[in-house]
């Protein structure tokens, strides 16, 4: 063994972005702000709270109510914070939660604005604790960030706006750069780009998920109305084309009526992709969740009668949408679920963002002289069975100690 010592230094501090600044400002004003360019990374809190200020009355209304609810939902998904267990032999050990220190939020941009998306992902994040909050969005070819994305991240209190989107954003808030200090844990929905960047990123820092296109499934009976079915099918199709929609029903005559009126809300709503219809006919409505469960999709909803049952019985779905009046459109703005969700199948071994994605636990354990006496023979065996010996002698000089 050799002796060195060295300064204590930040593991990231050395691998900030190549270029820092300079190459970000760079790619933002050749991809995003291309009428206008930017000289800065950074949005001034203020131009988030007058952007706040400027909404008309009823959006920020909305806008509030959504964030209300989202929040509830995550404070009820807190966990209690220690939990301390006192084992046989005397020791005990406590494990707690903290948050992490910092978080950045991405949400997309450009021509687009999704406020949603700031509110889905900021506030579990501060329901979670996490004290520093940074926001990244691309800014329109104007190179302003879009007002509503601006007043989504006044009303969730976000710490740092800055104008920037795609890769270069991901990996920024991820390695840091010249005015950018390095987050945690980042966040938020975002194109394949954005999901490749949040691959590679992911080790350095934690992230939320790796969503895909969006997905939706519906269960439907005779009792659906087609025309909700087929709104439910075309808002899904909004995203763009690469989205799943499939539709189960237990009666051909039942998936004709989804097929002819969602066929005809597609053709009269040009803002709807041309995205796959795949109509399912299952033997049974134990058979449909049984499909469901196989194909985990982001969104399920039951909108056949007597569906409470068939609920509980859906183990992978991302999020579940029960009876007639439970539209996903409900999930995605202001019911207080969360609609960063599980895509790909993702469901089999993950769940809604919330609070948890924001939070780490700590384990400490304390063992006293009579618990070390106690202890140390076992912890020896262990090691030198799995040929540490030195091991087994760090415990075995407390249990001499102690005995």
């Amino acid at each position: 063994m050799k002796s060195r010592r060295r300064r204590s230094t930040s593991a990231r501090s050395s691998a900030r972005c190549e270029g820092g600044d300079e190459a970000l400002l760079r790619l933002t004003n050749r991809l995003d702000a291309t009428e206008r360019p930017r000289d800065s990374l950074r949005v001034h809190l203020d131009e988030a709270a007058a952007a706040l200020s400027a909404l008309g009355p009823a959006l920020r209304e909305s806008l509030e109510l959504a964030a209300a609810n989202v929040r509830t939902v995550a404070e009820a998904q807190l966990d209690e914070v220690q939990r301390e267990v006192r084992l046989s032999h005397e020791q005990r050990v406590t494990v707690r939660e903290v948050a992490v220190g910092a978080a950045g939020v991405y949400a997309p941009g450009g021509r687009a604005a999704y406020p949603s998306s700031v509110l889905m992902c900021a506030i579990p994040a501060r329901v979670a604790g996490v004290k520093r909050l940074a926001l990244a969005s691309p800014p329109g070819p104007d190179g302003s960030v879009h007002p509503l994305t601006l007043a989504a991240a006044a009303l969730c209190e976000v710490d740092e706006i800055y104008a920037m989107g795609g890769a270069q954003a991901i990996f920024a808030l991820a390695y840091g750069s010249d005015s950018i200090e390095p987050v945690d844990v980042i966040a938020g929905p975002g194109n394949a780009w954005v999901r490749e960047a949040k691959r590679a990123a992911s080790g350095t820092v934690g992230i939320d998920s790796l969503a895909g296109p969006s997905e939706l499934m519906i269960f439907v009976d005779a009792a659906t109305e087609p025309e909700w079915a087929g709104l439910d099918l075309c808002a899904q199709a909004e995203h763009g084309g690469e989205g799943a929609l499939v539709t189960v029903a237990t009666e051909a005559a039942v998936l004709d009526a989804i097929e002819v009126a969602t066929l005809r809300v597609a053709g009269e709503r040009p803002g709807v992709g041309d995205a796959p219809l795949a109509l399912v006919e299952a033997p049974s409505s134990a058979a449909a969740v049984d499909l469901a469960n196989a194909f985990a999709p982001e969104h399920l909803e039951l909108l056949a009668e007597d569906v409470t049952a068939l609920a509980d019985r859906v183990t992978t779905a991302g999020c579940v949408f029960v009876g007639p009046y439970g539209a996903t459109a409900f999930g995605d703005y202001v019911a207080g679920s969360n609609h960063v969700l599980p895509t790909g199948g993702a469901g089999r071994f993950s769940g809604p963002l919330g609070p948890h994605v924001f939070r780490r636990k700590i384990a400490t354990v304390e063992v006293s002289a009579a618990a070390a006496a106690k202890l140390a023979p076992h912890a020896d065996r262990i090691a030198r069975a799995e040929g540490f010996p030195v091991h087994g002698e760090s415990a075995m000089i407390r249990a001499e100690k102690g005995s």
